[in-house]
């Protein structure tokens, strides 16, 4: 289940003109039947205008598929935010991003795993690192998706921390696999 899909330029006009986390609360509501809580909207608004900005980039066609919540199959796990389009050779590509609103992490001895505030706590809680958890999400497509199973779909994982300086943890040498599958992206 996707719970919004939209154009490139469809998004932007969603994000720049709209609020855009009352549209997506809206196809939310209309897909699930039931609504989410203030902080869920809260970091809609804000992640999804950081990736406005990203793609008012016009080197990404203003064609590019957008999805928002993308429902894994058979799993309660959503992806937050997915870019699609073809290249050149007319292979589908796509780009899987995990947003997060943290300004600070504390890196965690066990692989894949960091600390974090999560969901609003105001303590930390250890929890996959978001590089880890966005190619496990494309890890996850690539056993149910035939396209991207023959070569005919490439997926590329990232993780976006928007409000989350370089400091030397989140992107300590220690989670370096994890960054190679799925490069992780700060503040500025």
């Amino acid at each position: 289940m996707i719970i919004y899909q939209a154009s490139k330029s469809q998004f932007l006009h969603h994000a720049l003109r709209d609020d855009i986390e009352d549209v997506v609360s809206r196809h939310y509501r209309n897909a699930t039947g039931h609504g989410v809580s203030q902080s869920e909207m809260q970091a809609w608004k804000h992640s999804l205008l950081e990736m406005a900005k990203v793609l008012g980039d016009e080197e990404i066609p203003a064609d590019a598929g957008i999805a928002i919540e993308y429902q894994l199959p058979q799993s309660s796990k959503r992806i937050d935010f997915v870019i699609a389009g073809e290249d050149a050779d007319a292979r589908t590509n796509v780009i899987i991003v995990e947003l997060k609103q943290w300004s600070e992490s504390r890196r965690s001895e066990k692989d894949a795993i960091v600390w974090a505030r999560r969901g609003g706590r105001t303590s930390e809680r250890e929890g996959p690192h978001p590089s880890y958890q966005a190619w496990s999400y494309a890890a996850y497509l690539q056993d149910f998706n035939a396209a991207v199973q023959d070569g005919a779909m490439t997926l590329q994982p990232c993780a976006y921390l928007h409000n989350h300086p370089r400091d030397g943890e989140i992107d300590h040498p220690h989670y370096r696999p994890h960054l190679e599958r799925a490069p992780l992206f700060l503040a500025r």
